[in-house]
Formats: C-alpha cells, sequence, structure tokens
C-alpha cells in the first residue's frame, strides 16, 4: 500500500504515522519538506529570475510535478492542516486527491471545522492525531480494529 502525507511541515506528524505503522507493509512518500529546497528547485534548475513572482512560479510547477505523481501513485492520501500556517498547498493537494477518486483522510484540528467543511465533505476519515491516522491504516491493511 502507498500513502502520500501531505501537508504542513512545521511538526513531526509524518515520522510520528511513519513509526507507528512500522511493519504493516506501507510505502510513505512526501512532498519536499525543506523551504528553501522547495522554494528554489526552479531556479536551482532552471536557471534565476528577477522577479519574485517567477522564481516562486518555477518552483511550484516543479513541486506539481513531483506531487501530482505521488499523489496518483498514492492508495490513501493524508492531508494535515496544521495551527501555525494556512496551508493553501495542502487544501490543492486535498481536492486534487479528491478528483481522483483516492481514499483522502484529513487531519487538523477542532478549530478548522469551519474553514474545512468542504474538505472534510470530500474525505472518507476527518482524525485530529496522527494516532487516528494509524489505526486508520492499521485496520485497512489488517481488519482488526
Amino acid at each position: 500500500m502507498k500513502v502520500y502525507l501531505s501537508g504542513e511541515i512545521h511538526t513531526d506528524w509524518r515520522g510520528e504515522i511513519e513509526a507507528g505503522a512500522a511493519g504493516l507493509g506501507i510505502e510513505f512518500s512526501a512532498p519536499v519538506t525543506d523551504h528553501d529546497t522547495s522554494d528554489d528547485c526552479g531556479v536551482r534548475i532552471m536557471g534565476p529570475e528577477e522577479s519574485k513572482f517567477w522564481h516562486d512560479h518555477k518552483g511550484a510547477k516543479l513541486n506539481a510535478i513531483r506531487t501530482r505523481n505521488a499523489i496518483a501513485a498514492a492508495d490513501i492520501v493524508v492531508v494535515r492542516f496544521g495551527e501555525k500556517y494556512k496551508q493553501w498547498n495542502a487544501a490543492f493537494d486535498a481536492g486534487y486527491a479528491a478528483a481522483l477518486g483516492k481514499a483522502l483522510i484529513v487531519m487538523h484540528g477542532a478549530d478548522h471545522q469551519h474553514a474545512l467543511k468542504e474538505v472534510d465533505a470530500a474525505a472518507l476519515a476527518v482524525v485530529e492525531s496522527a494516532e487516528q491516522v494509524v489505526e486508520i491504516l492499521r485496520y485497512t491493511v489488517t481488519g482488526k480494529a
């Protein structure tokens, strides 16, 4: 089973899920979570830009190649919305996964319930913790709750 972990990059929720799901035979993938690498990949590969818009545009497009392929290859997509920043890219990833008919798990705190109601409506599960995601993955693989 392949699981794509999308969303906020300021906590270790990915590591918690990967550690908790050890032994289940799950292959995890994720976006590039280093800000500088992600933001600057376009200009590092295709050359500098004077305008910040085009700098960001190049990086976004290269990251989209990686992200779209990873989401398309995934059986399950987990999207985490954190507390510190608004993750517009995470909302896009959730919508893209839903459009592809991927099994979608959304993770966020109660404070985001209203803002994410449409994203939550597209999900097969909405949870608040990495532990809940691990239990869903365990159930999905083993059939045991």
